[in-house]
């Protein structure tokens, strides 16, 4: 059995680490046609021996339960990119998010039967980082939702 190694590019995924909260604005989307605030709080913790996230993440609107997903980030080798399988309530199939950092943005993008998606997650140290997903064609992108979050503890 072949052991891999922890790398650099595997370790920057660890930064993302923590429970995180924050204050969040759904823009009206076919996912959410009216849109509004939200409280996001999630939960990523580094398992499999560093090499992948796991993350919780648990939404609500007027201080009821509305959307909840589950991720894994990792750093996949052969095709030299950090990836996202996320699975959420929202009934669709599982999705494959891709990207690269940039510096301390983490930036993906997925193929979806309704178009594409992209996100970006800004880490710039401390106790705090910004969420922001767009949907579009890959050319013209329309904001669905933005967040600002604090690490709890």
């Amino acid at each position: 059995m072949m052991v891999m190694q922890l790398t650099e590019a595997h370790k920057k995924l660890h930064m993302i680490a923590g429970k995180w909260q924050g204050q969040e604005t759904a823009h009206p989307s076919p996912w959410d046609p009216k849109g509004g605030p939200a409280t996001g709080r999630v939960e990523n913790r580094v398992t499999a021996s560093g090499f992948a996230v796991v993350q919780e993440y648990r939404q609500q609107r007027e201080g009821m339960p509305n959307f909840e997903g589950h991720g894994v980030f990792r750093w996949d080798t052969q095709e030299n990119c950090y990836m996202l399988y996320w699975f959420d309530s929202g009934g669709l199939p599982a999705s494959v998010f891709r990207g690269q950092f940039e510096g301390s943005v983490l930036s993906m993008t997925c193929d979806m039967p309704e178009g594409k998606m992209r996100c970006a997650w800004d880490f710039p140290g401390g106790n705090r980082h910004k969420f922001r997903m767009e949907a579009g064609d890959g050319t013209n992108w329309q904001p669905v939702l933005e967040g600002e979050y604090v690490r709890e503890g």
